[in-house]
């Protein structure tokens, strides 16, 4: 299985994935953290794929959503952005709007 399958599975099983640097309880850059708090201030259920475990899954999700950085978001499929992103959508209300509508995160 390619990289890029792997990826594609990891993307479309979960309805929220998040691939960072590190865990967690122990994110490993400032971006990673700032992602994993505005997930779990939503109360979001999510799967994390840590990056710095799995050098293929690392380069690999680069060109897989042909976007740079690290951390990265997937709704449903969908790519959403970093933590940059994240942070734009969650202060405009988009993000709580977007998970709860879908049912991924507790209301208010």
């Amino acid at each position: 299985m390619s990289v890029n399958e792997r990826i594609d599975e990891i993307v479309k099983s979960n309805d929220v994935v998040l691939f960072m640097k590190g865990t967690p309880l122990f994110p490993q850059c400032g971006f990673s953290s700032k992602a994993i708090a505005i997930l779990d201030h939503l109360g979001v259920t999510y799967e994390s794929v840590d990056v710095l475990q799995d050098m293929e899954i690392r380069a690999g999700i680069k060109d897989y959503s042909d976007w740079p950085t690290i951390p990265q978001l997937y709704v449903k499929g969908e790519f959403l952005g970093g933590s940059d992103i994240m942070m734009e959508m969650y202060e405009a209300g988009e993000l709580q709007d977007m998970v709860t509508s879908q049912g991924l995160a507790k209301a208010g």
